[in-house]
């Protein structure tokens, strides 16, 4: 099938858009956990590209302070934790890890917030309603603060504060080798958590029915040429060389494959744990997730 062209405009933002609210785009950076919801309610407005631009290994997004006892995630059992949002899709993935490793989501007290004082705001609680251990930071509050402070005993976070990148930072890793760990869930799972994927309105795509595959076959190309740069200018960081090398014998050439086939194992996964977690009152049917029957393979152009 010969993959027809489009002049794509692709505008960057520093926050993920609500392509809905925004009558001037077609199509954008969507949360996965939003738009996996949706569907499950009966909202078809968006046509989900089983693309994400935005995936990673959730180990790593669990912080504690530098004089903490807490070494494991089985440690959590019963703690106060602050996290970045409710519904967020990164969140549901650590909070999975956590079920995983024995631990009843139910008796943590969760704490919903910015990260750090001055965050612009967004939808961090979601629209629908919240299990009672769950409760939103007094306003003016932030997550490092409150972690800091030892009101907290542990913070999920996708993003890391700026001062973990210090010598004197107050904060660590819950887990001393996170990557070891991380491994091992790849080893288990054979995927890297997708975090937000890249959706188009319908109405759009009714009126151009080839560009979801051709968009799909658009981000893949591009993919394949960010990775030959990083290979060939290696030297973004002192030890990118390394990592690329090791990245390429553990996952292959594609640690972040494209198409509703090859993200099929996550997208259950998915679905199970936003029903498990109570984020969604019944089980959803990962087969609503992406339906459209071009995108169950990256298109050749």
């Amino acid at each position: 099938m010969k993959i027809p062209h489009f002049n794509v405009l692709i505008e960057p933002r520093d926050v993920t858009p609500d392509v809905l609210a925004e009558p001037g785009l077609d199509g954008g950076e969507t949360s996965f956990s939003r738009y996996v919801q949706a569907r499950a309610a009966g909202d078809h407005r968006l046509v989900g590209l089983p693309a994400f631009v935005m995936r990673g290994f959730r180990h790593r997004c669990v912080l504690v302070r530098n004089d903490s006892p807490l070494r494991s995630l089985e440690q959590l059992d019963g703690a106060r934790v602050g996290l970045t949002g409710w519904p967020d899709s990164g969140n549901i993935w650590t909070r999975a890890l956590l079920r995983a490793a024995g631990v009843d989501l139910t008796g943590i007290r969760w704490h919903v917030g910015p990260l750090a004082s001055g965050e612009p705001g967004k939808d961090r609680l979601g629209s629908r309603p919240l299990p009672e251990n769950v409760l939103a930071l007094a306003e003016g509050t932030s997550l490092v603060d409150e972690l800091a402070a030892g009101r907290l005993d542990a913070v999920l976070s996708p993003f890391m504060p700026p001062e973990l990148f210090t010598r004197t930072s107050r904060f660590r890793h819950l887990l001393d080798d996170h990557r070891a760990a991380e491994r091992a869930y790849w080893t288990d799972t054979g995927f890297v958590p997708g975090i937000h994927l890249v959706a188009l309105k319908r109405e759009i795509v009714e009126i151009h029915p080839e560009l979801p595959a051709a968009l799909l076959a658009g981000l893949e190309e591009s993919k394949r040429l960010w990775l030959e740069r990083r290979r060939l200018l290696a030297d973004t960081t002192p030890w990118l060389l390394h990592d690329l090398t090791e990245s390429a014998l553990l996952f292959g050439d594609d640690w972040m494959p494209y198409g509703a086939e090859a993200n099929a194992a996550m997208t259950r996964a998915f679905c199970r744990e936003l029903h498990a977690q109570g984020v969604w009152p019944d089980p959803i049917d990962p087969g609503l997730v992406f339906p459209e029957p071009a995108l169950t393979a990256v298109p050749t152009p």
